[in-house]
């Protein structure tokens, strides 16, 4: 009598122990996203370089808040322009011109 009850107590441990393991498999991309350290933002200078990309001319500031990155340029037409970039992703969100209209 003995054996038998081994044997169902070891067909019930395998079976559980395969719901365990299905269960880890099924797990483990959530687990892994979990463990991922955020991306970082761009800096600074990396802001400058991408509105230099967007618009020739030279870099008078650059400002930011919570979002973005708000870089002045001066064109050689002499006009300021403005452009907006995410600090997250690192696009250029808007490009505004200031200054008298033509």
């Amino acid at each position: 009598m003995k054996s038998n009850s081994s044997l169902v107590c070891s067909k019930t441990l395998a079976k559980l122990s395969g719901y365990v393991l299905a269960l880890a498999l099924c797990l483990a991309p959530f687990s892994h996203a979990q463990t991922q350290p955020p991306k970082k933002e761009i800096n600074k200078t990396q802001a400058a370089a991408k509105a230099k990309q967007m618009v020739k001319g030279r870099i008078l500031r650059v400002d930011q808040d919570k979002k973005k990155y708000r870089v002045k340029m001066l064109k050689k037409s002499g006009r300021v322009v403005s452009v907006s970039v995410d600090k997250k992703s690192g696009k250029v969100i808007e490009t505004k011109k200031s200054g008298k209209k033509d």
